[in-house]
């Protein structure tokens, strides 16, 4: 099984929408999209072994993928979809007018790259934009460098981190998404400097949605034009991108990117999978 299919417990998620255990997820046969991108559903340097099932959010990334040439792909929407209908009952999104303040997610490093950016200036945007308390949601790796978790602190801001993605199954916070789930369920808002997987989930339930402030970049990227993404995110997906941002439009775009209308039935996945239940 690819270990990415752990990452942020999306196995874990599934299994329990199949009627299996949460804790202890069976091996999914291909690999599982973990994140929102312009791409074909895969990051440059996660591109699947050949032949294996690609389990992707929506029609877009299948589309992308072909245009490649590669094959072999299903789509079933976003782990995160799923988690929705696990809630739904339990743990229901309450009305927007109910929450209060923001949250913001500020565009991270990860394991094998660094940004480069203004952190000082970022915070400034923040406090001139949100006009209430505001929650500011590190990745694990800033969140554990406390040069930089202070400076958002000092600000006066609630700082938080939804746990580790996991690395080989190491560190992996299975219940990262439900963190996410139970945060963004309380804010009014839900902003990044980057359009990211973390917005069109605050899209989903209902959250108002923005994108500003500085947008910083990986610190070896030559071209950002190229190779950062930012730019066609900008260009591509405008909606999303300013202080305030017009709700229906953005519901609409997250529907397709997140695939909320290619969800499969239980039965399905677990054909899709090979988690087969037999007699």
């Amino acid at each position: 099984m690819d270990t990415s299919n752990h990452w942020y417990g999306h196995a874990h998620i599934l299994s329990e929408y199949c009627g299996l255990s949460f804790e202890q997820p069976r091996p999914i046969w291909g690999v599982l999209q973990h994140g929102w991108n312009l791409l074909h559903g895969f990051g440059p340097g996660h591109e699947p072994p050949y032949g294996f099932p690609k389990f992707v959010w929506s029609h877009a990334n299948l589309r992308r993928g072909q245009a490649v040439g590669w094959r072999d792909y299903a789509v079933i929407g976003a782990p995160w979809n799923y988690l929705l209908e696990l809630k739904k009952d339990v743990e229901p999104v309450p009305p927007a007018d109910e929450r209060e303040g923001t949250i913001f997610y500020p565009f991270h490093t990860w394991d094998h790259g660094e940004i480069s950016g203004d952190h000082d200036r970022l915070i400034a945007e923040i406090r001139d934009t949100e006009d209430g308390p505001v929650t500011v949601c590190l990745y694990w790796i800033e969140y554990d460098m406390p040069e930089i978790r202070r400076r958002y602190e000092d600000a006066g801001f609630r700082v938080i981190c939804h746990g580790k993605r996991g690395t080989l199954r190491q560190g992996t916070d299975i219940r990262f998404l439900h963190k996410q789930y139970a945060e963004q369920i309380r804010h009014r808002r839900v902003a990044s400097n980057r359009l990211t997987t973390a917005i069109f989930y605050g899209a989903s339930v209902g959250s108002e949605v923005a994108v500003y402030g500085d947008p910083m970049t990986f610190a070896d990227v030559r071209d950002a034009s190229v190779r950062d993404g930012n730019e066609q995110a900008r260009r591509l997906f405008p909606e999303f991108h300013g202080v305030e941002t017009d709700a229906e439009e953005v519901r609409a775009t997250t529907v397709r990117e997140l695939g909320l209308d290619a969800m499969a039935s239980p039965a399905e996945l677990r054909a899709l999978f090979g988690w087969e239940i037999t007699a």
